[in-house]
């Protein structure tokens, strides 16, 4: 018997089912006797469909307002999810004043571009919503404090999509770390490349890549060591002459060193041919943990040539599908008060600082050294 738990421990499904049986056969969820969280959507874009989609498939949510632009959009999501009036209503952007001021809404989705999202989220908070918002909060690092300190005045949840830490792997990683199973960490590497690369109309709206995709190795990183870099450095080069014309970068290094003496690289790069790259490797004194390579299926084929694996998962939606899954899950438990927000706002803005200093080391080709002070003493927001 010790040995099929000792098998079972790393198998989330089975965990995750387990967890639903037991509960079934004692109270039951905490939420399931609570009124559903109503939701309103802003953006139908490819994250917002995602996100949706896992709404639509949660019985405890219910989605009441969409806004979008496009026509088209409306049309495909309206037509396949089967949201019809009046159980949703689907307002353009011009319209969008609606949704604060109805109190049904209990909570909103924020999807839309990184321009728009610190009004979308100030207004929500002001009339008593919970907040769920893609990265990042607002344009610069006044904005994005300007909406912790909404959430705080008004006493509403603000979470800030860092999906990465929903993913069942990394998640095991921080879990097998904590425990202390490799001792004290020395070298963390994580490797994200993008597959495919982004439209040019995405990129535009993006916010480049330290904060569209460095943040998230960033936040990852800092969050499993419990601290924040002392000091940054990285080169990054342009190899897309589209992209140049942003003057934006497609592929980036990232050296960072903790206050502990870990040191910690981050390669980016916004097109592997080959899929979406992400992998994380963790080394320390008493072994190494590893994340990475995870395949749509696990068939392989071997022959007289050797042994194939299909390729890795293509693109971010699969990769991690379950991470927005359970992010969501988490949202509405934050939404019923069973569960805390599990991203504190000090990290938010830690990791905005952290990619800004990565950028400026970049552009002006120095190391950038953070002082975090005695009030935050790099573990505070984790």
């Amino acid at each position: 018997m010790e040995t099929c738990v000792e098998a079972s421990y790393g198998d989330h499904h089975y965990l995750k089912y387990k967890a639903e049986m037991e509960g079934m056969q004692t109270k039951g969820h905490i939420g399931d006797n609570l009124p559903a969280v109503t939701f309103a959507i802003f953006g139908l874009g490819r994250i917002g469909t995602i996100h949706l989609d896992n709404l639509s498939r949660n019985p405890r949510a219910k989605i009441i307002f969409c806004v979008e632009e496009s026509d088209e959009r409306i049309n495909y999501v309206r037509n396949k999810w089967k949201l019809m009036e009046p159980e949703t209503t689907f307002l353009k952007p011009s319209e969008q004043e609606k949704i604060f001021e109805d109190e049904r809404v209990d909570a909103v989705l924020v999807c839309t571009p990184t321009f728009t999202h610190e009004e979308i989220v100030l207004k929500s908070l002001k009339k008593g919503k919970a907040v769920f918002c893609e990265k990042p909060l607002a344009l610069d690092d006044e904005g994005i404090e300007r909406c912790l300190d909404a959430a705080k005045k008004y006493n509403r949840p603000l979470l800030c999509a860092f999906n990465r830490r929903f993913d069942p792997g990394l998640k095991t990683v921080k879990n097998r770390l904590d425990s202390g199973e490799i001792g004290k960490v020395q070298i963390v590497k994580t490797c994200s490349r993008d597959s495919p690369k982004p439209s040019l109309d995405y990129l535009k709206i993006s916010g480049g890549i330290y904060h569209d995709c460095a943040v998230h190795d960033i936040d990852y990183i800092c969050w499993i060591l419990g601290e924040y870099p002392e000091s940054v450095s990285s080169f990054a080069h342009t190899h897309f002459e589209d992209i140049k014309q942003l003057d934006d970068m497609d592929t980036v290094c990232i050296i960072m060193k903790f206050p502990s003496g870990t040191l910690a690289t981050i390669d980016l790069s916004r097109c592997a041919v080959y899929g979406y790259d992400q992998r994380v490797e963790v080394f320390g004194e008493g072994g190494m943990l590893t994340c990475g390579e995870q395949r749509p299926v696990g068939v392989r084929a071997h022959n007289g040539k050797g042994t194939t694996a299909v390729p890795i998962f293509f693109s971010f939606a699969s990769r991690y599908q379950e991470s927005y899954e359970d992010e969501i899950e988490h949202f509405v438990n934050v939404c019923q008060g069973s569960e805390e927000c599990s991203v504190d706002g000090s990290s938010i803005l830690a990791v905005s600082k952290i990619a800004a200093a990565c950028e400026e080391s970049a552009r002006e080709g120095k190391t950038v050294y953070l002082n975090w002070g005695k009030e935050q003493n790099g573990v505070n927001g984790f």
